[in-house]
């Protein structure tokens, strides 16, 4: 009996089915952002593939948690030492960042002279003998308001190296690929500590306070861990392969100290890209960030909160910096001027929400979304910067950079201490947050004199080729 040729067909589509006719290939899924988080948390960022960079971040994680601890001690012990003066807070603040005003230009060329991590060894141990010092003062009760400021300014002659130094060092442990992820990295756990570190040392003020009856005990210690600290990051630098760093492309300097540092005053000026961030970075940084100066005083003499909560404000302040450097390092992508520029109108707000709040957890508020705002300005620019920059000048622009970001303190804190004890703390603050938001104005007539400029709807940055690629999106 023959089988029937129609049945025979359909059981050869079954066994062997058609191929699906040719058509677009598929879209991949996009992984969210809570799956990119937890994948960033939990196995870390490109750059920690460099076994340099590993020892760097996880040393620098350790170092700045003490940073920050010693921070907000030394704030609360120039308080305790003027009979809470705003001014000597202001030129505490003033006298540490003295140097970087006076020599950052000149350090930057140092950097890119001589060997970047044999720099970092000197400036780190530095900065723990200084620490070590003014915590021997404080725990033996000899501390005199005048040993504060001469440690303020010792300090800040070795930040005024270690700065730009640190700074331009990271692209040499990962290269240039890697950087945008580095620097995030290094902002993650920049926040982070600034989470950690007021928090702890507020508690230990607090302690020291409630159990000694002295606001030195828990001073001292804080201080104490600090210099403790810096042993992390110095074991990690001896630990490193130098002959792994990426350092192929770097030029010997030649002629002088002045000829080097014109060619990299000359590349910022011919880039307006750069040029234009480096006025905003320099108008917020002498401005907005004086949290130093105004957050004691508001704790203490607003709010009535004492050092526990002055440590919760600062931490608040950190708080919204960590989740702030955590999207941008989960998000991966490259920044441009149109967010950086509505980044610090949204500083300025935030900021005077916490110069007119009078309620604690509404400060509290103001202060974490300060923290995020400032984050999306600083690390943003410092990337741009750093990617847009040839790697022979790198050292040279970071400390033009660091110069307008911290070198301009000086100026800054004396004028809002100043104006806090002239006008009370709140009018200082609030004064501040309206000059960091004129930023945004000057940066885009500052641009549109210099540069191509469009509008489409709303006003858009453009790049056009220029010294350095740029990589604005």
């Amino acid at each position: 009996m023959e089988s029937d040729p129609k049945a025979q067909n359909q059981d050869q589509l079954l066994v062997n089915p058609p191929a699906p006719l040719a058509g677009p290939d598929p879209v991949p899924a996009q992984e969210s952002y809570l799956s990119r988080l937890k994948n960033y948390i939990f196995k870390g960022g490109k750059a920690l593939r460099h076994r340099n960079y590993r020892l760097f971040w996880t040393g620098q994680l350790v170092s700045l948690i003490g940073t920050w601890m010693q921070n907000l001690a030394q704030s609360w012990l120039v308080l305790t030492l003027s009979n809470n003066d705003p001014f000597a807070l202001g030129l505490v603040a003033g006298l540490q960042f003295l140097p970087t005003l006076l020599f950052s230009l000149f350090t930057g060329v140092i950097a890119d002279r001589y060997s970047k991590h044999r720099i970092l060894l000197i400036t780190q141990s530095s900065s723990m003998a200084v620490a070590a010092l003014l915590g021997v003062l404080t725990v033996g009760g000899w501390v005199q308001l005048w040993h504060v400021y001469l440690c303020a300014l010792a300090l800040g002659m070795v930040n005024a190296l270690d700065m730009p130094t640190r700074q331009s060092f990271v692209s040499e442990m990962v290269g240039k690929d890697d950087l945008m992820n580095a620097v995030a990295l290094n902002s993650t756990i920049f926040n982070a500590a600034r989470v950690v570190g007021p928090a702890v040392a507020g508690l230990l003020i607090g302690l020291g306070e409630a159990i000694f009856r002295s606001t030195e005990a828990g001073v001292a210690l804080a201080i104490w861990l600090n210099a403790f600290s810096y042993i992390a990051v110095i074991i990690g630098l001896l630990k490193m392969d130098t002959s792994k760093l990426f350092q192929n492309s770097r030029k010997r300097l030649e002629g002088s100290v002045f000829k080097n540092l014109g060619e990299g005053l000359s590349f910022i000026w011919h880039t307006p890209s750069i040029a234009t961030l480096i006025i905003v970075v320099g108008m917020v940084g002498t401005f907005g960030f004086n949290f130093n100066v105004w957050i004691p005083v508001i704790a203490r003499e607003i709010l009535k909160v004492g050092a526990d909560g002055y440590g919760i404000l600062m931490a608040g302040l950190g708080l919204g910096a960590l989740f702030s450097s955590l999207y941008i390092a989960v998000n991966a992508k490259n920044p441009n001027h149109r967010n950086i520029l509505i980044a610090t109108a949204w500083f300025a707000f935030f900021e005077a929400g916490v110069a007119l709040s009078g309620n604690f957890f509404l400060t509290l508020f103001f202060m974490v979304g300060t923290g995020l705002a400032m984050i999306q300005v600083s690390a943003a620019t410092n990337t741009y910067v750093q990617m847009n920059t040839p790697d022979h000048l790198r050292g040279r622009v970071m400390s033009v950079y660091m110069l307008v970001f911290a070198g301009t303190t000086p100026f800054g804190s004396v004028f809002v201490g100043w104006l806090s004890s002239a006008g009370g703390t709140p009018f200082s603050m609030f004064t501040s947050a309206v000059l960091s938001g004129l930023a945004v104005p000057i940066a885009l007539l500052y641009y549109r004199r210099n540069h191509n400029y469009k509008r489409a709807g709303r006003a858009v940055l453009t790049p056009t080729p220029e010294a350095a690629p740029s990589t604005e999106q």
